[in-house]
């Protein structure tokens, strides 16, 4: 599936199934909570913390495609283009990073 295809899949699920969107901030507080929920599972699977019984059964894939679904719909309601912006942002990454990873000796 193409970012474009994703954006517009989700469109139609929020239009259909959905009804219609959340507003932007309360979807910026969805994204937020979402990406809390990753950062828990992170935390608990790479990082020092343990899991509780209740955490048990996290998925980390399904917790991640709720961040992208939350971020396509705040992308679809602000009229971005998702392909074009990651475009855009990786070319930009390119020139400002050409050099700077390749001589940062903490990477080596």
């Amino acid at each position: 599936m193409t970012i474009k295809e994703a954006q517009e899949l989700v469109d139609t699920w929020i239009n259909t199934t959905g009804i219609r969107y959340f507003n932007e901030l309360t979807n910026t507080a969805i994204l937020m909570e979402e990406v809390g929920e990753v950062a828990r599972i992170m935390a608990r699977k790479y990082g020092e913390q343990s899991f509780k019984k209740s955490d048990e059964a996290v998925n980390l894939a399904d917790e991640m495609a709720d961040v992208l679904f939350v971020l396509i719909c705040l992308a679809n309601q602000t009229g971005i283009n998702l392909t074009e912006a990651m475009e855009n942002n990786l070319t930009k990454k390119s020139i400002r990073d050409a050099d700077r990873h390749k001589n940062n000796d903490k990477l080596i």
